[in-house]
Order: structure tokens, then sequence, then C-alpha cells
């Protein structure tokens, strides 16, 4: 392995590195993405893993930086009344809030649809 390639990915003082400029991913310089590009299609799915038998509701693939996610988000909590959260650019909105999250999204112009069963 090359000693160039390597290097800082997570500091438990700091959180999240980014790996172009070595600050972390909030005070990033160096202006590379934080989150690949997607296929621009914004998929909402249900999922139970890891959550004890509770349901969550996961957005993914929305064309938004972290910081407009994050008040996104909060929109569509508000609207649900329900909880959640953003991770890694993942939506997560406690309960199965589909049919509820969809027009809300095409409303905003973006191609939606249902993942997953």
């Amino acid at each position: 392995m090359k000693k160039g390639s390597g290097g800082l990915v997570f500091s438990t003082e700091q959180g999240r590195m980014c790996p172009g400029c070595r600050h972390p991913v909030d005070d990033c310089i160096c202006g590379a993405p934080s989150r690949p590009a997607g296929d621009g299609v914004v998929r909402v799915s249900r999922e139970t893993k890891g959550r004890k038998g509770k349901g969550v509701t996961l957005i993914t693939g929305i064309p938004l930086d972290e910081k407009d996610l994050k008040a996104f988000a909060k929109i569509l909590k508000a609207r649900c009344g329900t909880g959640g959260t953003v991770k890694d650019g993942v939506v997560e909105i406690q309960g199965d809030q589909r049919d509820v999250l969809v027009p809300l999204l095409k409303d905003k112009g973006w191609i939606v649809k249902k993942a997953g069963g």
C-alpha cells in the first residue's frame, strides 16, 4: 500500500475528515464533494434492519448539500409529525411515511421512486 494514498478519515475529536485537504468535513477548504453524485432519482424505502423491528423510512438520492439536506429533513419530519435524522446523506424518518413523503418530494420537482417492498 502506498504511503501517500492513505490518511486520516475519522477523528474522535472532530468527526469525519475530508480526504483531500485533511480538515474536518464542515471546514473543508478544497471543495471536494462530500458525497458522490447519484443517478438523479430520489428513492423512498422502508427498513427495519438493526432497529429491533421498528420501521423507518429511508430517503436517498436527494440532490442537496449537507446543510440544506438537514434543513429539508427538518421540514419533512415536521410534516410527518415524527422524529428522524440524517446519516451520510440518507434521511431517516421514523415509521412508515412513504405515502406522505412521495408527493412532498415530487412537488420539489425531483424524480421519486418507491424502492423495496
